[in-house]
């Protein structure tokens, strides 16, 4: 792997760091520590045709300023001002792409609600959650908070989870508080395993969580690793692609990522390669066009052309070629690095067709247009109680895959 390949994801985030910690400790929604509501029974899971596991890759790091009081730096980087409405009614933002439902926030139930049905109706098994941990510096404790809010309603879904641990957080941590790295990172797995892994719908491979490491970028040592681990259950932990020798024998196999070659040889490598018994888990992506130049915030790291839709297609093959188990996407919704299967104004649904088709549910474009109806009408019914009282059995409706009641529910409110 060249370094590029690690390098391009981080440059963003240290310059929005600074960006959001004010913002977000004057307007975080909560100033207590996060904790995930308790689960309950889950509904039915979605038929599919390929028993390969697909797990979205999603970020729960967006602030808006009509839900938080302020707009994220995810949504602004350095000079874009999502209050200025350009030509066609969008808003700016630094994105070169555009969510259908226009910039959103992370802990607001009906966006989650809405990214949660639409996924499960593409059939995606899961969400693999960025996740910065839960101390209280710049934004982390935020985005601790917007985790637990889509993890408390995944369970109403139907969909699993697990994490994917930003550990250069820890360094931060410990710059900015009393605490060690080690001991940062230590509290981030202790916060796990006591309120993410025992969950029922915890992604587990041969009875262990998964957990994976966007890296590691800090903890660069199995020593390390086994300090941080200890005390806590041990989990199947995955570093990125090319990292195995800095996790050592804590490490339970490794990860992909964009491969920027059009001919997909570092993905042909990784999956060829022997993996000597431990769990690689792919990557498929529609495209990478990030934002990092026009927005501000550093130079771009490459680009990889949409293609309408043929890239991801492409991936896509490639994990079925060498016979994948488990497949992550890559992203749901990362707007600065263009890496976007969430619908948007310039691809609509798209991307989720092909997965759908990938998949092999039984749900089409129709279902995926029932879920935006849907979302549209809980905006438009705000305040409304009749009405909401209908569309909270709507949703219902849709979880079970009683997509015709769904239907006749939102049509009675039109």
């Amino acid at each position: 792997m060249t370094g590029s390949t690690l390098k391009y994801r981080y440059p963003l985030r240290h310059v929005m760091l600074t960006m959001s910690l004010v913002m977000a400790m004057l307007f975080s929604c909560s100033s207590s520590d996060p904790e995930p509501e308790k689960e309950v029974t889950g509904p039915p899971s979605v038929q599919k045709t390929n028993d390969m596991k697909v797990y979205m890759h999603y970020m729960p790091w967006f602030q808006s300023k009509p839900f938080a009081g302020y707009w994220g730096s995810h949504w602004t980087m350095a000079n874009k001002n999502p209050d200025i409405i350009e030509a066609g009614g969008q808003r700016q933002i630094a994105s070169h792409y555009y969510p259908l439902i226009g910039p959103y926030d992370s802990r607001d139930k009906d966006v989650i609600d809405y990214h949660l049905l639409l996924m499960k109706y593409a059939g995606v098994d899961g969400l693999l959650i960025d996740w910065y941990g839960t101390h209280s510096v710049y934004d982390y404790k935020v985005n601790a908070i917007a985790t637990n809010a889509v993890v408390a309603e995944l369970d109403s879904v139907g969909l699993q989870f697990g994490v994917v641990y930003e550990d250069y957080t820890a360094q931060n941590v410990e710059a900015k508080t009393d605490l060690t790295a080690v001991q940062a990172a230590q509290a981030d797995m202790k916060y796990l395993n006591e309120n993410y892994y025992p969950r029922k719908n915890h992604i587990a491979i041969d009875g262990k969580p998964l957990l994976l490491t966007f890296g590691p970028r800090y903890f660069k040592t199995a020593s390390q690793w086994t300090e941080i681990f200890k005390g806590t259950q041990a989990p199947v932990f995955l570093p990125l692609w090319d990292h195995a020798s800095l996790t050592g024998s804590t490490g339970g196999g490794e990860f992909s990522w964009v491969d920027f070659n059009t001919s997909l040889s570092q993905l042909t490598a990784f999956y060829g390669k022997a993996s000597g018994g431990k769990l690689k888990l792919g990557s498929a992506y529609p495209r990478f066009h990030d934002f990092y130049s026009e927005g501000g915030t550093g130079t771009s790291y490459g680009y990889v052309d949409f293609n309408n839709g043929q890239t991801l297609q492409n991936t896509l093959n490639k994990a079925t070629e060498y016979d994948l188990k488990y497949l992550q996407l890559v992203t749901w919704n990362d707007f600065g690095e263009g890496t976007i299967l969430e619908p948007t104004v310039e691809d609509q649904f798209k991307c989720l067709e092909i997965l759908q088709a990938f998949t092999g549910v039984s749900y089409t474009k129709a279902e995926l247009e029932l879920v935006y109806s849907y979302y549209l009408k809980k905006i438009k019914y705000k305040g409304n109680k009749p009405a909401l009282a209908t569309l909270k059995q709507t949703f219902q409706h849709l979880v079970n895959l009683e997509v015709d009641q769904a239907r006749a529910l939102l049509d009675s409110l039109e």
